[in-house]
């Protein structure tokens, strides 16, 4: 049966048959308290650092808040009521903030403005629904410059917006341009481009309108660079890439490219790498310095580098061992980070830079969830047959000694990569006596440019292969207890689990699939065109590729189901369309077979609406309780 469509007012997730009985109240409580914590990101410090920006959810939903950094000052709400908000930066006089919103929980974002004291509010693009916004930066005063996919085709331009009189000039166009930086004086722009594993960067003359590569395939990093932003002289290029290297090896550094007064790139020197970590972010310094953000061990390293040669001046702690974001404070002494830790929802911290002083959380940051269930996850390492390394992150309850009923919680991308950061429904599901485990199976993010290619196209199946190698691991170490094992997914995660269901139904006792894709066909079909386009080396062609799409959908082989499944989607998701999880669901239904259909209303392909989160907790651990 479907479960009735939900909206702003939550009702408790109650199973269709009523089969199982109520979770214990204690478990209600405590999948309340982690699910409904609330947090805060995407920090922006202003100008002159007395202030910063962020979202939060403290109201229910991601709005736009400003705060004194020595809070001296309340917390003000800038965002409008009924606005979704993704992401903001400060201009750099510090007049206007620009921020991204997600109207209706759709992936089409809007960019609007407002001014630091909540006047002159305004919608400056986006206001076509099937256009798509892409945060830039600013590149002065009242000029913001985005990336703008207008929704008929699979492009994106390079647009500079006047914010004052809301005029938009396109800087660039020609393929899916996604913005990096401007230079200074406004004559080219850096954008990436290309298909999702094969991105570059490159330079486009905003008179002429011609692009070139800053790097060759054949340079290092040439093959795949992430991000570029002009040096601080303007002559020069500074690129995130990824280096060669052996396998696991192959890990994204800092390469820098000079620049002829024409636009022309020179050969390019490494200027950092490190064979047991991936470059995620740096920020250049007016004082030769250069600040590092790594991940090791899926952990956060925070590093000062020298400029000329990379040699490591010093590494600065961090409270907690995930940083997702941060803002460098104009004089480049403190940053405002975005931290997270397995007991700590998302919150900021002003942490200094120099030798001296410690991290100190934002005055207006949020209390931590009370709840004492919350568990520290240890890094586990395992092999697959063919003796590719595989790591993932194993959650036991504290009062669990033995094998256990388990769930194998995949991540999305598949890029994406588990790290021990704060997981509302990891926690939950230990909350409720559950051991989880959260692998990285080979084409996850954060371990070499090899493994994260190592399931394009026809070698996807190699990964699903990950997934068995991963429960009989568990059951052999005693940790997860046969007949007792469960797979949950959000994303591509909820296709792997749906893939899992079908290829090996006596491995998995119930399954989750949460915004999933059911058939790579009708998912090409019907997501966004830039979507679409930047996933054909991922998956395949939809035309070229039709025979290999099918044969990699389990919506072709749904009769081998035989585990109840649940199926989860918002239903404003145009990103993995929710028509993916409609169709399965009716399939099996059609077939028999126990399956259950949750729709958020008003929710995308991201759960952000706190009422929601905890009813989606709630009803993941509900299910899991009922049939494990």
């Amino acid at each position: 049966m479907t479960s009735p469509l939900t909206d702003r007012s939550v009702a408790p997730y109650v199973p269709a048959d009523g089969a199982a009985g109520p979770l214990p109240d204690h478990v209600v409580r405590a999948v309340a308290e982690i699910a409904g914590a609330a947090g805060a990101w995407c920090p922006a410090l202003s100008p002159d650092g007395a202030r910063v920006a962020y979202v939060t959810d403290r109201s229910g939903i991601p709005r736009l808040e400003v705060a004194a950094v020595d809070g001296t000052a309340f917390p003000v709400v800038l965002s409008g009521a009924d606005q979704e908000v993704v992401s903001v930066a400060w201009s750099p006089d510090g007049g206007w903030l620009a921020y991204l919103v997600s109207p209706g929980g759709s992936i089409c974002a809007e960019l609007h403005a407002v001014r630091p004291d909540g006047s002159g509010r305004r919608l400056l693009a986006g206001a076509d629904p099937r256009a798509t916004v892409f945060a830039g930066s600013w590149t002065g005063p009242g000029h913001y410059v985005c990336s703008i996919a207008p929704g008929d085709g699979p492009d994106a331009d390079v647009v500079l917006v006047d914010v004052l009189t809301g005029d938009r000039r396109v800087l660039a166009r020609g393929g899916f341009l996604s913005v990096t930086a401007v230079s200074p004086d406004g004559r080219f722009v850096l954008a990436r481009r290309g298909p999702r594993g094969y991105r570059h960067i490159v330079l486009a003359d905003v008179a002429t309108g011609e692009q070139r590569r800053i790097l060759p395939v054949d340079a290092p990093g040439g093959l795949a660079s992430e991000d570029g932003r002009f040096g601080p002289d303007g002559a020069s290029v500074y690129l995130r890439a990824s280096l060669p290297g052996p396998p696991g090896a192959d890990r994204a550094g800092l390469v820098v490219v000079p620049l002829s007064p024409d636009g022309e790139p020179g050969e390019g020197r490494t200027v950092l790498y490190r064979p047991d970590a991936d470059l995620d972010g740096y920020a250049l310094g007016s004082d030769g310095t250069l600040l590092a953000v790594w991940t090791v061990d899926e952990v956060t390293e925070l590093c000062v580098h020298a400029l000329s040669d990379g040699a490591l001046i010093r590494s600065v702690a961090l409270p907690e061992p995930v940083m997702p974001g941060w803002s460098l404070a104009a004089d480049g002494t403190t940053m405002v980070a975005e931290l997270t830790g397995p007991r700590a929802p998302r919150g900021l911290w002003v942490v200094p830079l120099a030798e001296q002083g410690a991290p100190t959380p934002l005055p207006s940051t949020l209390p931590r969830p009370p709840c004492h269930a919350l568990v520290p996850p240890v890094r586990y390492e395992y092999s697959a047959p063919d003796g590719m390394p595989l790591t993932g992150w194993l959650y036991v309850p504290a009062d669990v000694h033995g094998p256990n009923r388990t769930v194998i919680s995949f991540h999305g991308g598949p890029e994406g990569q588990e790290r021990p950061s704060y997981s509302t429904l990891a926690q939950s599901l230990v909350a409720a006596g559950f051991t989880v485990f959260t692998p990285n199976v080979r084409g996850s993010g954060g371990f070499g440019r090899a493994f994260m290619t190592a399931d394009d196209g026809p070698a996807r199946e190699a990964s699903f292969d990950d997934v068995r190698t991963t429960v009989e691991e568990l059951v052999a170490a005693g940790i997860a207890e046969q007949g007792r094992v469960g797979a949950h997914g959000w994303s591509y995660g909820g296709y792997l689990t749906l893939v899992a269901l079908t290829r090996w139904p006596d491995l998995f006792a119930a399954g989750v699939t949460g915004a999933g894709m059911s058939d790579l066909r009708t998912f090409f079909a019907g997501t966004e065109p830039w979507m679409a386009a930047a996933s054909v080396t991922e998956y395949g062609d939809p035309v070229a590729d039709r025979e290999l799409l099918a044969s990699l959908s389990p919506m072709t082989v749904l009769d081998r189901l035989t585990s109840p499944v649940l199926f989860a989607h918002g239903d404003r998701d145009t990103n993995v369309p929710v028509a993916e999880s409609v169709q399965a669901h009716q399939a099996l239904q059609a077939l028999g077979a126990r399956s259950e259909l949750l729709l958020l209303r008003g929710e995308g392909h991201t759960i952000v609406d706190r009422d929601h989160v905890v009813e989606l907790s709630a009803a993941v651990v509900s299910w899991f309780d009922r049939w494990l």
